[in-house]
């Protein structure tokens, strides 16, 4: 069907994105209800991937298993995260911003730019009317995904049977992947998405190529805002003055799986400059780093 406002489809699915997300604020401003919020980020993922790929009508293979990768993520994610809410009754995220008209704005609004960065990669591909043969980095591309989803269904699976067992009541989840890193879940979505970015590299020329801030973004996301600096924040909070926790948090890589006698053997200057270990996510009491005494 060609070309849709322009030729890469990034006008359409901009307006598509704001529509969808500003459907789902409205509810939420009104109804007080964000229960959905999640599932609103993840099915507006699906959404893209399946409009650009139905306007373009080009079916190219690429394009097919890029579409339908993102679309299983999404409805996975998605369907998780709407049963877990629904299951636990509240999101605290939240607490802070169902009187806040503004905090809220910009929350959707943030997520809207999430959702049509991360998507960058396969509405360019969806877009394009390159086929090249598959290569290398199409199979690289995918095996990453297939590497990032399994991790990431497995932590939240994980993490979900920890926090529903009442025996676990009041305790911080290191079963499974979680005794390998502190954020299990997210070190899946990064990879995964850096595996779609792979995956696309093979039709990207010129100015597509910033298609990369994509995952750039994504990855800085979890790392410095939204994502592992805020359930740090709330874990030492709840457990900081625990000699367990803090045995664990030495020893747990924040975000890469390693095997804890091998983390916790390590200096910590190497830590910190290779494997993330950032001041920002060991602020302690009174600011100062938690480490053992």
């Amino acid at each position: 069907m060609g070309t849709v406002l322009d030729s890469h489809f990034l006008a359409l699915t901009a307006i598509v994105t704001v529509g969808y997300q500003l459907l789902f604020f409205i509810v939420t401003a009104l109804l007080r209800f964000d229960k959905v919020t999640d599932f609103a980020g993840s099915t507006n993922f699906v959404i893209i991937a399946i409009l650009t790929l139905a306007l373009k009508g080009a079916w190219h293979f690429r394009q097919i298993v890029l579409t339908v990768l993102v679309t299983i993520w999404g409805l996975r994610l998605g369907l998780f995260l709407l049963m877990r809410i629904v299951q636990w009754g509240e999101d605290r995220r939240f607490d802070k911003m169902r009187d806040n008209l503004g905090k809220l704005a910009v929350f959707w609004t943030f997520q809207a730019v999430w959702v049509w960065s991360v998507s960058l990669p396969v509405t360019v591909v969806n877009a394009s009317n390159k086929n090249p043969s598959i290569e290398a980095r199409d199979i690289i591309g995918w095996i990453m995904w297939l590497v990032g989803i399994c991790v990431e269904a497995t932590a939240d699976q994980q993490k979900l049977v920890f926090k529903n067992s009442p025996s676990n009541r009041g305790k911080w989840c290191d079963v499974g992947l979680w005794k390998y890193s502190r954020h299990p879940n997210y070190f899946g979505e990064i990879f995964l998405w850096w595996g779609v970015f792979v995956a696309s590299t093979p039709v990207l020329s010129g100015a597509e190529w910033l298609v990369i801030l994509g995952p750039i973004f994504l990855t800085l996301l979890l790392l410095f805002v939204s994502g592992i600096p805020l359930l740090e924040s709330s874990a030492d909070k709840r457990y900081g003055r625990l000699e367990e926790y803090r045995v664990y948090k030495n020893t747990t890589s924040p975000l890469i799986p390693l095997p804890p006698a091998v983390y916790g053997a390590l200096p910590a200057w190497f830590k910190g400059a290779f494997l993330l270990e950032l001041p920002l996510y060991n602020p302690g009491p009174g600011g100062d780093p938690i480490k053992l005494e």
